[in-house]
């Protein structure tokens, strides 16, 4: 299946410039959703995933249906703030500024095989900082998940210690 045909490419949002790619569409239809997650849940399989790490909110929406099919535990990682028990925290850079990323103390064990699942790979700001807050939990990447990868702003050169997969490129 052709994904690409299912994205939206939404011109000057969020701001002029942005050539922002919407996986809404994909989500609407049930058939490429169904197929996008399935693929990231046979790379999750081949790495022996042993937990799914989302960022928000777009890391949920793409981990939550891998980390179901797997039948394994969903992990967030959220902005600050956002979490209710005791957290480890990252800064990091993304497209459009700074921000920091959370995440509770207990949501990896040592060892545990995780695989992070997000939307997109950008700049790899988003994905760099939770990939330092599992390996601070003592969890092992055993990969990184998209949707989509725009290769033009080089977020993979970030992960280059860690197995990318990726289902479409910009």
């Amino acid at each position: 299946m052709d994904l690409k045909q299912y994205v939206t490419t939404v011109e000057d949002w969020p701001k002029p410039g942005i050539s922002f790619k919407d996986i809404t569409s994909i989500m609407d239809n049930g058939e490429a959703y169904k197929y996008a997650t399935d693929q990231i849940v046979e790379y999750a399989k081949k790495v022996n995933a042993e937990v799914i790490v989302g960022p928000e909110a777009r890391g949920f929406i793409t981990g939550c249906p891998v980390a179901y099919a797997l039948g394994v535990g969903f992990a967030p990682v959220r902005k600050e703030g956002k979490l209710p028990r005791e957290v480890i925290r990252a800064e990091y850079g993304l497209e459009y500024g700074k921000d920091v990323l959370t995440m509770h103390k207990d949501a990896v064990k040592p060892g545990q095989r995780v695989l992070i699942v997000d939307d997109l790979l950008a700049t790899g700001g988003t994905i760099d900082a939770t990939i330092r807050l599992v390996e601070e939990l003592g969890g092992v990447v055993v990969g990184c998940a998209f949707l989509i990868e725009l290769t033009y702003l080089e977020g993979r050169n970030k992960l280059e210690n860690y197995d990318i997969c990726t289902l479409m490129q910009y």
